[in-house]
């Protein structure tokens, strides 16, 4: 994702930033790191993901998924716009909360296996990197809605073609 020092003309800085607003948006840290904040987040949105996954049943895995995708969405568009408002830009580098949705997205019904979540995670960063339709008319949408909702789009097209690596077991070999 590029960020530009000219994304700011439009965002006035507001006060100091809550901190469970950046503790969620950074993803506990995650956006902080360099470089590539965005692999980042999303490299520990798999590494967590993996995790809980495995400590779950396999028949709760994907519903898990879903309903761990649709909290992230609710809880990041709040804190991804107190961020944006704060830093007065439009879409913060460190803000990583939108590709942790977008990941898990992609994550949906995947086996537990490392080559299914190397795949999730190349093909989630490929379709947020290249934003192909409605990918980047999405980040127009204001403040965190924007930020947050390209990436679950991205994760969406993810989604779709691991799903379709996944039925023609291309991932098997």
């Amino acid at each position: 994702m590029t960020k530009t020092t000219t994304e700011s003309k439009f965002i006035t800085p507001t006060g100091p930033v809550p901190l469970w607003a950046n503790l969620i948006a950074t993803f506990f840290g995650a956006g902080r790191m360099r470089p590539g904040p965005g692999t980042w987040g999303s490299i520990a949105t798999v590494l967590c993901w993996a995790l809980i996954a495995w400590l779950l049943p396999v028949s709760l895995r994907m519903p898990v998924a879903i309903v761990l995708s649709l909290v992230v969405i609710a809880i990041g568009i709040p804190a991804a716009t107190a961020v944006a408002r704060f830093s007065g830009k439009k879409d913060p580098q460190w803000v990583v909360i939108d590709e942790t949705a977008g990941q898990l997205i992609a994550l949906i019904g995947v086996p537990l296996a490392w080559k299914s979540f190397l795949a999730g995670l190349i093909l989630f960063r490929f379709f947020d990197i290249l934003k192909p339709p409605p990918v980047r008319q999405l980040e127009r949408l204001p403040e965190g809605v924007g930020i947050v909702i390209d990436d679950v789009a991205a994760g969406l097209y993810a989604l779709l073609v691991m799903h379709l690596l996944l039925r023609f077991s291309l991932l098997n070999r």
